[in-house]
Protein backbone atom coordinates (compact mmCIF):
# COMPACT_ATOMS: atom_id res chain seq x y z
CA UNK A 1 0.00 0.00 0.00
CA UNK A 2 2.62 2.73 0.44
CA UNK A 3 2.18 5.20 2.75
CA UNK A 4 -1.41 5.84 3.64
CA UNK A 5 -1.13 9.67 3.43
CA UNK A 6 0.21 9.29 0.08
CA UNK A 7 -1.29 8.46 -3.62
CA UNK A 8 -0.13 4.53 -3.05
CA UNK A 9 -4.17 3.94 -2.18
CA UNK A 10 -5.58 5.71 -4.83
CA UNK A 11 -3.47 4.43 -7.77
CA UNK A 12 -4.35 0.78 -6.26
CA UNK A 13 -8.15 1.25 -6.46
CA UNK A 14 -7.83 3.24 -9.36
CA UNK A 15 -5.89 0.11 -11.14
CA UNK A 16 -8.40 -2.36 -9.58
CA UNK A 17 -11.35 -0.22 -11.01
CA UNK A 18 -9.98 -0.18 -14.39
CA UNK A 19 -8.43 -3.50 -14.67
CA UNK A 20 -8.05 -5.67 -11.34
CA UNK A 21 -4.96 -7.56 -11.82
CA UNK A 22 -5.42 -11.46 -11.23
CA UNK A 23 -3.98 -13.45 -8.15
CA UNK A 24 -2.92 -9.70 -6.22
CA UNK A 25 -3.50 -9.22 -2.88
CA UNK A 26 -3.51 -5.62 -1.63
CA UNK A 27 -1.24 -5.62 1.30
CA UNK A 28 -2.40 -2.77 3.34
CA UNK A 29 -5.34 -1.42 5.39
CA UNK A 30 -8.97 -2.26 4.85
CA UNK A 31 -10.09 1.37 6.71
CA UNK A 32 -7.57 3.50 4.26
CA UNK A 33 -8.70 1.48 1.15
CA UNK A 34 -12.54 1.82 1.83
CA UNK A 35 -11.86 5.59 2.48
CA UNK A 36 -9.92 5.99 -0.51
CA UNK A 37 -13.03 4.45 -2.51
CA UNK A 38 -15.84 6.43 -0.70
CA UNK A 39 -13.69 9.76 -1.80
CA UNK A 40 -12.99 8.85 -5.08
CA UNK A 41 -16.58 8.08 -5.72
CA UNK A 42 -15.60 4.44 -6.81
CA UNK A 43 -17.73 1.48 -6.39
CA UNK A 44 -16.59 -2.14 -6.09
CA UNK A 45 -16.76 -4.67 -2.85
CA UNK A 46 -13.84 -5.34 -0.71
CA UNK A 47 -12.86 -8.72 -0.09
CA UNK A 48 -11.40 -8.83 3.44
CA UNK A 49 -8.43 -11.72 3.32
CA UNK A 50 -7.75 -13.39 6.58
CA UNK A 51 -4.82 -15.28 5.34
CA UNK A 52 -2.88 -13.63 1.85
CA UNK A 53 -3.22 -17.10 -0.01
CA UNK A 54 -7.15 -16.91 0.39
CA UNK A 55 -9.30 -17.52 -2.37
CA UNK A 56 -9.89 -14.08 -4.58
CA UNK A 57 -13.17 -12.13 -5.76
CA UNK A 58 -11.76 -11.43 -8.92
CA UNK A 59 -14.58 -8.43 -8.39
CA UNK A 60 -13.70 -7.07 -5.13
CA UNK A 61 -10.19 -5.25 -4.13
CA UNK A 62 -8.38 -8.15 -2.10
CA UNK A 63 -7.52 -6.45 1.24
CA UNK A 64 -5.02 -8.61 3.24
CA UNK A 65 -5.05 -6.30 6.92
CA UNK A 66 -0.87 -6.02 7.01
CA UNK A 67 -0.45 -3.69 9.36
CA UNK A 68 -2.16 -2.27 12.39
CA UNK A 69 -5.84 -0.29 11.89
CA UNK A 70 -5.15 3.01 10.71
CA UNK A 71 -7.08 5.67 12.19
CA UNK A 72 -10.17 6.78 9.73
CA UNK A 73 -9.02 10.62 10.88
CA UNK A 74 -5.60 10.03 9.29
CA UNK A 75 -5.52 13.03 6.31
CA UNK A 76 -4.21 12.46 3.13
CA UNK A 77 -0.74 14.55 2.22
CA UNK A 78 0.19 14.61 5.65
CA UNK A 79 3.80 13.08 7.13
CA UNK A 80 2.93 10.89 10.30
CA UNK A 81 4.88 8.42 12.58
CA UNK A 82 1.40 6.25 12.07
CA UNK A 83 1.10 6.31 8.79
CA UNK A 84 5.50 5.60 8.28
CA UNK A 85 4.21 2.58 10.58
CA UNK A 86 1.71 0.95 8.23
CA UNK A 87 3.96 1.48 5.74
CA UNK A 88 6.69 -0.39 6.86
CA UNK A 89 4.54 -2.72 8.67
CA UNK A 90 3.15 -3.83 5.22
CA UNK A 91 6.63 -4.22 3.23
CA UNK A 92 7.76 -5.52 6.37
CA UNK A 93 4.95 -8.70 6.35
CA UNK A 94 5.03 -8.95 2.20
CA UNK A 95 8.52 -10.12 2.53
CA UNK A 96 8.15 -12.28 5.42
CA UNK A 97 5.21 -14.22 3.10
CA UNK A 98 7.97 -13.55 0.06
CA UNK A 99 10.62 -15.19 2.03
CA UNK A 100 8.55 -17.70 2.73
CA UNK A 101 7.32 -18.62 -0.81
CA UNK A 102 3.44 -17.45 -0.47
CA UNK A 103 4.40 -14.74 -2.61
CA UNK A 104 6.15 -14.99 -5.75
CA UNK A 105 6.97 -10.86 -5.84
CA UNK A 106 6.11 -7.57 -4.31
CA UNK A 107 4.76 -4.86 -5.93
CA UNK A 108 5.05 -1.68 -3.88
CA UNK A 109 3.66 1.70 -3.99
CA UNK A 110 5.16 4.96 -2.37
CA UNK A 111 6.40 5.13 0.89
CA UNK A 112 7.95 8.49 2.76
CA UNK A 113 11.14 8.39 4.23
CA UNK A 114 10.81 11.00 6.47
CA UNK A 115 7.51 9.47 8.01
CA UNK A 116 9.59 6.07 8.52
CA UNK A 117 11.90 7.79 9.97
CA UNK A 118 9.54 9.24 12.40
CA UNK A 119 8.05 5.92 13.25
CA UNK A 120 11.25 4.76 14.28
CA UNK A 121 12.63 2.28 11.36
CA UNK A 122 16.32 3.76 10.05
CA UNK A 123 16.05 3.54 6.39
CA UNK A 124 16.23 5.32 3.26
CA UNK A 125 14.15 4.07 1.65
CA UNK A 126 12.05 0.20 0.39
CA UNK A 127 15.42 -0.97 -1.76
CA UNK A 128 17.15 -0.81 1.87
CA UNK A 129 14.34 -2.51 3.84
CA UNK A 130 13.79 -5.20 1.49
CA UNK A 131 17.99 -5.68 0.82
CA UNK A 132 18.53 -6.07 5.26
CA UNK A 133 15.18 -7.96 5.65
CA UNK A 134 16.59 -10.75 2.54
CA UNK A 135 20.01 -10.97 4.86
CA UNK A 136 21.64 -7.74 3.28
CA UNK A 137 22.62 -9.24 0.28
CA UNK A 138 23.96 -7.24 -2.55
CA UNK A 139 21.17 -5.55 -4.40
CA UNK A 140 20.74 -2.87 -7.11
CA UNK A 141 18.06 -0.21 -8.28
CA UNK A 142 17.21 -0.21 -12.09
CA UNK A 143 14.96 2.21 -13.74
CA UNK A 144 13.53 1.30 -16.45
CA UNK A 145 10.82 2.53 -19.41
CA UNK A 146 10.25 1.93 -22.93
CA UNK A 147 13.04 3.51 -23.75
CA UNK A 148 16.22 2.80 -21.44
CA UNK A 149 17.18 0.94 -18.70
CA UNK A 150 19.21 2.24 -16.03
CA UNK A 151 21.45 0.25 -13.21
CA UNK A 152 22.79 2.56 -10.18
CA UNK A 153 26.46 2.08 -8.66
CA UNK A 154 25.16 4.06 -5.85
CA UNK A 155 21.24 5.12 -4.32
CA UNK A 156 20.25 7.41 -0.88
CA UNK A 157 23.76 8.87 -0.28
CA UNK A 158 24.79 12.30 -0.31
CA UNK A 159 26.34 13.60 -3.70
CA UNK A 160 29.81 14.70 -1.75
CA UNK A 161 29.54 11.10 -1.03
CA UNK A 162 29.39 9.08 -4.55
CA UNK A 163 33.30 9.50 -5.19
CA UNK A 164 34.34 7.99 -1.51
CA UNK A 165 32.42 5.74 -1.73
CA UNK A 166 32.85 3.38 -5.41
CA UNK A 167 34.92 1.05 -5.50
CA UNK A 168 36.17 -1.74 -8.21
CA UNK A 169 34.19 -4.49 -6.64
CA UNK A 170 30.94 -2.19 -5.67
CA UNK A 171 31.23 -1.69 -9.52
CA UNK A 172 31.58 -5.21 -10.75
CA UNK A 173 28.68 -5.98 -8.71
CA UNK A 174 26.29 -3.30 -10.71
CA UNK A 175 27.74 -4.20 -13.76
CA UNK A 176 26.91 -8.33 -12.57
CA UNK A 177 23.29 -7.17 -11.22
CA UNK A 178 22.36 -5.10 -14.82
CA UNK A 179 23.09 -8.10 -16.87
CA UNK A 180 21.28 -10.34 -14.58
CA UNK A 181 18.26 -7.75 -14.69
CA UNK A 182 18.42 -7.82 -18.52
CA UNK A 183 18.31 -11.63 -18.76
CA UNK A 184 15.52 -11.57 -16.35
CA UNK A 185 13.72 -9.31 -18.67
CA UNK A 186 14.26 -11.36 -21.51
CA UNK A 187 16.95 -9.97 -23.15
CA UNK A 188 19.52 -12.15 -24.55
CA UNK A 189 23.44 -11.17 -24.75
CA UNK A 190 22.94 -8.09 -22.94
CA UNK A 191 25.40 -5.06 -23.90
CA UNK A 192 26.48 -2.96 -20.86
CA UNK A 193 27.54 0.63 -20.70
CA UNK A 194 29.04 2.29 -17.85
CA UNK A 195 28.48 5.87 -17.36
CA UNK A 196 31.65 8.03 -16.04
CA UNK A 197 31.85 9.94 -12.89
CA UNK A 198 33.21 13.21 -13.77
CA UNK A 199 32.71 15.53 -16.58
CA UNK A 200 34.00 14.22 -20.25
CA UNK A 201 35.06 10.61 -18.57
CA UNK A 202 37.77 12.62 -16.49
CA UNK A 203 39.52 13.66 -19.47
CA UNK A 204 42.15 11.35 -18.93
CA UNK A 205 42.78 12.56 -15.25
CA UNK A 206 41.83 16.04 -15.94
CA UNK A 207 38.46 16.02 -14.41
CA UNK A 208 39.41 12.97 -12.12
CA UNK A 209 40.64 10.04 -11.91
CA UNK A 210 38.57 7.99 -10.74
CA UNK A 211 37.59 6.94 -14.31
CA UNK A 212 41.36 5.37 -14.31
CA UNK A 213 41.15 4.24 -10.78
CA UNK A 214 38.21 2.62 -10.57
CA UNK A 215 35.51 2.47 -13.15
CA UNK A 216 37.87 1.15 -16.37
CA UNK A 217 39.23 -1.63 -14.29
CA UNK A 218 36.07 -2.85 -12.93
CA UNK A 219 34.57 -2.83 -16.68
CA UNK A 220 38.01 -4.84 -17.41
CA UNK A 221 37.11 -7.47 -15.02
CA UNK A 222 33.63 -7.34 -15.91
CA UNK A 223 34.55 -8.27 -19.68
CA UNK A 224 36.77 -11.06 -18.41
CA UNK A 225 33.69 -12.61 -16.91
CA UNK A 226 31.77 -12.67 -19.59
CA UNK A 227 29.61 -9.83 -19.99
CA UNK A 228 29.73 -7.61 -22.99
CA UNK A 229 30.36 -4.05 -21.22
CA UNK A 230 32.36 -0.90 -22.65
CA UNK A 231 33.22 2.61 -20.95
CA UNK A 232 33.25 4.63 -18.92
CA UNK A 233 31.29 6.68 -21.40
CA UNK A 234 30.74 10.55 -20.68
CA UNK A 235 27.54 10.94 -18.29
CA UNK A 236 26.03 13.44 -20.67
CA UNK A 237 25.80 11.30 -24.07
CA UNK A 238 25.36 7.84 -22.67
CA UNK A 239 21.75 7.81 -22.01
CA UNK A 240 20.91 9.19 -25.73
CA UNK A 241 23.03 6.54 -26.65
CA UNK A 242 21.09 3.69 -24.78
CA UNK A 243 17.76 5.38 -26.07
CA UNK A 244 18.51 5.03 -29.59
CA UNK A 245 19.27 1.30 -29.31
CA UNK A 246 23.16 1.24 -29.01
CA UNK A 247 23.24 -0.24 -25.07
CA UNK A 248 20.46 -2.48 -23.26
CA UNK A 249 21.45 -1.00 -19.99
CA UNK A 250 23.45 1.79 -18.31
CA UNK A 251 24.90 1.46 -15.03
CA UNK A 252 25.11 5.28 -13.54
CA UNK A 253 27.06 5.78 -10.44
CA UNK A 254 24.38 7.93 -8.41
CA UNK A 255 21.10 8.25 -7.95
CA UNK A 256 20.20 11.46 -10.46
CA UNK A 257 22.56 10.75 -12.95
CA UNK A 258 20.59 7.48 -13.63
CA UNK A 259 16.93 8.75 -12.41
CA UNK A 260 16.83 12.37 -14.23
CA UNK A 261 17.30 10.79 -17.70
CA UNK A 262 14.61 8.29 -16.99
CA UNK A 263 12.33 10.16 -15.06
CA UNK A 264 12.38 13.37 -17.67
CA UNK A 265 11.31 10.54 -20.33
CA UNK A 266 7.88 10.15 -17.92
CA UNK A 267 7.26 9.46 -14.57
CA UNK A 268 3.96 7.69 -15.27
CA UNK A 269 5.51 5.25 -17.67
CA UNK A 270 8.74 4.50 -15.40
CA UNK A 271 9.42 0.82 -13.57
CA UNK A 272 11.66 0.26 -10.31
CA UNK A 273 13.24 -3.25 -9.93
CA UNK A 274 15.36 -4.28 -7.03
CA UNK A 275 17.75 -6.51 -8.81
CA UNK A 276 19.58 -9.28 -6.32
CA UNK A 277 16.21 -10.12 -4.22
CA UNK A 278 15.41 -13.85 -3.61
CA UNK A 279 12.10 -12.87 -5.21
CA UNK A 280 10.78 -10.71 -7.87
CA UNK A 281 10.30 -6.92 -6.44
CA UNK A 282 9.01 -3.83 -8.81
CA UNK A 283 8.01 -0.28 -7.47
CA UNK A 284 6.07 2.98 -9.11
CA UNK A 285 8.76 5.64 -10.28
CA UNK A 286 7.35 8.13 -8.25
CA UNK A 287 6.87 9.40 -4.77
CA UNK A 288 3.97 10.21 -2.80
CA UNK A 289 2.99 12.79 -3.76
CA UNK A 290 1.71 14.72 -1.14
CA UNK A 291 0.52 17.85 -2.72
CA UNK A 292 -1.73 16.00 -4.81
CA UNK A 293 -2.92 13.56 -2.22
CA UNK A 294 -6.54 12.55 -1.32
CA UNK A 295 -7.65 14.90 -4.16
CA UNK A 296 -8.45 11.65 -7.06
CA UNK A 297 -5.42 13.39 -9.41
CA UNK A 298 -3.11 10.43 -9.48
CA UNK A 299 -1.95 8.37 -12.42
CA UNK A 300 -2.15 4.57 -11.75
CA UNK A 301 -0.06 4.11 -15.26
CA UNK A 302 3.19 3.52 -13.54
CA UNK A 303 1.83 1.05 -10.95
CA UNK A 304 0.22 -0.86 -13.68
CA UNK A 305 3.71 -0.83 -15.45
CA UNK A 306 4.84 -2.31 -12.18
CA UNK A 307 2.36 -5.32 -12.19
CA UNK A 308 2.73 -5.65 -16.01
CA UNK A 309 6.95 -6.37 -15.44
CA UNK A 310 6.48 -8.27 -12.09
CA UNK A 311 4.65 -10.82 -14.34
CA UNK A 312 7.35 -10.76 -16.86
CA UNK A 313 10.41 -10.76 -14.02
CA UNK A 314 8.17 -13.77 -11.96
CA UNK A 315 7.54 -15.64 -15.39
CA UNK A 316 11.06 -15.84 -16.87
CA UNK A 317 11.63 -16.93 -13.33
CA UNK A 318 9.78 -20.09 -13.19
CA UNK A 319 10.83 -20.81 -16.88
CA UNK A 320 14.49 -21.02 -15.66
CA UNK A 321 14.28 -22.69 -12.47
Amino acid sequence: MGDPAGIGPEIIVKLYQHNAPPDCVIYGDSNTIEQTMHRLGLERPMQILTTPDEAIDPNALPVYQACDPVSVDLAPGRVSAEAGKAAYQCVDRAIDDALEGQLQGIITAPLNKQAIHMAGYDFPGHTEILAHRCGDVPVAMMLANNAIRVVLVTIHIPLGQVAQTITIDLEIQAIQLAHRACEQLGINAPRVAVAALNPHAGEAGKFGNEEQRIIAPAIEQARALGIDVSGPWPGDTIFGRARTGEFDVVVAQYHDQGLIPVKYLGIDEGVNITVGLPFVRTSVDHGTAFDIAGKGLASESSLAQAVDIARILVGNQSRSN
